[in-house]
């Protein structure tokens, strides 16, 4: 008898001893769970209640219904498949709004907008920049939402990474305290304010003089005044015209909020419609999900859902008279303006049916992009227009061949007034806010209305 118990006892351990060995075989341990919650005592002698299990944290966020859900919308977002945080990567002038890190940096130093000028050179520039470490990574969810993974619960999904109030970079303005260059959308505790801190325009600045950032009242006030000409390059001119001269892609944040254009005097009255004070940005980017618009899409195309929510309207659709009515006023009143814009009968705002490389194919008739229609042998080399940098400055230091120079040199140049200017920036502010005015009706249409009556009176 105690033989057999010998054997079997022999066998229990080599049993024990293969299922530790089969143990021994999977891969390494991974890191311990968070400690869950200590159970309540027990009383008299009975087991006290069961702690909370710490994996649940993570299932609070991490399911279908939540992160799940929100991870496959945001593939279908801009934010996500576009490649500008590739091409920017390393720039840490642009990477505040084209880079994770790069935003973060600028939100947590509050890095200022406003322009400084140089003791010694007397030239200004604009510190809204990052650091060379902080100037990289995708757009992600901890972009927005920086306190993610902190308390490992949904609390952690505010506050977002800022809802300041937003000095408007192109006015070089750093004080917040200056309403009237800053945009500060206090709706729902100012959540438009982290949309609003990229989505607005970039500062245009005096290049061939000392590098402030252009003032836009010279070009309301003195409209027929000289802003650039070719043949003069030196004396009176603020900046030399490009191909990419423009007021860069993100002006929405600025028509929304009824600032930022170059308010010329006119028969129309500045304003705002409701939105500005009553909609947020969420309320329609991120509506309850149709397609492949709301959500984290953060697309408003075709989805109305946001607009017919409760205490706004309760019938929009893209049929509605007055959604039809309001974006062909605003397509038309392009147009107008677009047809104003000549020079020696070229038109000096850039046309290109090509969606895939003009975001705004479709919003006008003739497919204006924003750009001008200037000569670039590498991004147009189509252009009409004189490129300035190839023929009357320093033609050796254009980046042009002698080839590209000379055919440069035998389009018609460019002259611009001030007004001229002002409404070059406004027809780019007022196409690139992309929706044809429903953003801000009123505003978009009395910039374009009196940028339109401001022209002949301006023009030589």
């Amino acid at each position: 008898m105690k033989k057999n118990l010998f054997v079997i006892g022999i066998g229990f351990l080599l049993i024990g001893a293969s299922i530790i060995s089969a143990c021994t075989k999977e891969g390494p341990m991974g890191k311990p769970g968070a400690d869950g919650t200590n159970g309540t005592n027990g009383t008299n002698g009975t087991n006290g209640t069961n702690g909370v299990d710490g994996g649940t944290n993570c299932q609070e966020c991490h399911n279908p219904a939540t992160v799940t859900l929100v991870a496959e919308q945001f593939e279908f977002s801009k934010h996500k498949y576009g490649e500008a945080a590739f091409g920017e990567s390393g720039t840490v002038g642009c990477v505040p709004c084209h880079s994770s890190e790069g935003f973060k940096y600028v939100c947590q130093n509050n890095i200022s907008a406003a322009f400084t000028q140089n003791a010694t050179t007397l030239r200004w520039t604009n510190g809204y920049n990052t650091i060379p470490t902080a100037s990289i990574g995708e757009i992600t969810c901890n972009t927005c939402h920086s306190s993610l993974h902190t308390t490992y619960g949904k609390e952690d999904f505010s506050p977002l990474t800022t809802i300041a109030p937003v000095p408007m970079t192109f006015y070089g303005n750093g004080d917040a305290t200056n309403a009237a260059k800053t945009i500060n959308l206090t709706q729902d505790g100012g959540i438009s304010n982290l949309c609003v801190k990229c989505h607005q325009p970039r500062p245009f600045t005096n290049s061939l003089t000392n590098g402030n950032v252009l003032n836009y009242d010279s070009l309301k006030n003195f409209p027929a005044i000289t802003f650039y000409a070719a043949t003069n390059p030196d004396q009176v001119n603020k900046l030399r015209p490009g191909y990419r001269t423009h007021t860069h892609y993100g002006t929405v944040g600025a028509i929304f909020a009824g600032k930022g254009g170059v308010e010329f005097a006119g028969t129309e009255t500045y304003g705002n419609s409701p939105h500005t004070t009553l909609a947020t940005c969420q309320d329609c980017h991120m509506a309850t999900q149709t397609g492949r618009a709301g959500g984290h899409t953060f697309n408003a195309s075709g989805n109305f859902a946001g607009c017919n929510k409760s205490g706004c309207h309760t019938d929009m659709s893209a049929t509605k008279t007055s959604f039809v009515g309001d974006q062909a006023a605003a397509k038309q009143a392009l147009a107008d303006l677009a047809a104003k814009l000549t020079i020696g009968g070229v038109n000096i705002m850039n046309m290109n049916p090509d969606a895939t490389t003009n975001l705004w194919a479709g919003k006008t008739a003739k497919n204006y992009d924003g750009y001008l229609n200037i000569y670039d042998p590498i991004n147009n080399p189509n252009g009409i227009s004189n490129n300035p940098a190839g023929t009357f400055k320093n033609p050796s230091t254009s980046g042009m061949s002698a080839a590209q120079i000379a055919i440069n040199s035998g389009l018609p140049a460019i002259t611009l007034t001030n007004a001229q200017m002002g409404a070059i920036i406004n027809f780019q502010l007022c196409l690139r806010e992309y929706s044809l005015g429903v953003h801000n009706t009123k505003y978009t249409m009395a910039l374009l209305k009196n940028t339109i009556a401001a022209i002949p009176a301006a023009t030589k």
